[in-house]
């Protein structure tokens, strides 16, 4: 079976996430679609997977918008072609006014990446080293529009994190699933949250810190 069906199933899978979510009161979820290192995968594979971003959005970003969800896209820009950055641009103008809930797709995304082009960017603004500090390198961050990730729900049975919101999931709660990601449905969802309520979260104090506000993220 290609491989590609396997991408397919999971869009499916996302567009399921996405309303689960959104009915659970979750106003943010990040996914990981495309990391910076699946360039090295193989060519027909890659070329499928572009391919099959136009097909999402085509099908699926009409009925987000209506579902009052917004999408930003985040990730290095500068290896896709034209025909996908036109339809990026698209998803996001379609959902810009939605405030339901945000859902952050990082393509050609990596945290390495995302950390350095964050002091590139704060450096062109003419920023030195002794005006950074967490909170402005925050701001140059590619998901500075989202608060960071409560969540971090790793699917497939790998334990590791994948280059994937390195600065970000600082303090995140890690939840671990054999399920594949195409498998993934409200069900999955509830066993994660579940286990995320039953947490104590810290902080690095010796008290459990107040829950925040929920968001999760998929990868």
């Amino acid at each position: 079976m290609p491989r590609v069906f396997g991408h397919e199933q999971g869009v499916e899978a996302l567009v399921r996430t996405v309303r689960a979510c959104a009915e659970r009161g979750i106003e943010y979820l990040t996914v990981f679609a495309f990391s910076s290192e699946n360039w090295k995968r193989p060519e027909e594979e890659v070329s499928g997977l572009m391919k099959l971003v136009l097909v999402a959005v085509s099908k699926h970003v009409q009925q987000l918008a209506e579902a009052g969800v917004r999408i930003h896209i985040v990730g290095d820009r500068s290896k896709v072609s034209d025909k996908v950055k036109a339809s990026w641009d698209q998803a996001e103008a379609a959902t810009r006014h939605n405030s339901r809930m945000v859902l952050s797709v990082a393509f050609n995304y990596g945290g390495r990446w995302d950390i350095v082009q964050a002091c590139r960017r704060a450096m062109a603004d003419g920023l030195g080293p002794d005006d950074l500090s967490e909170a402005t390198l925050a701001r140059y961050m590619a998901l500075s529009h989202a608060p960071d990730p409560d969540l971090f729900i790793r699917t497939g049975g790998e334990l590791r994190i994948s280059n994937f919101l390195l600065w970000q999931a600082a303090y995140a709660e890690l939840y671990f699933t054999d399920c594949l990601w195409p498998d993934f449905d409200a069900g999955q969802l509830d066993a994660a949250l579940a286990a995320y309520a039953a947490r104590e979260r810290r902080f690095g104090d010796v008290k459990p810190a107040t829950a925040p506000a929920r968001t999760a993220e998929e990868v």
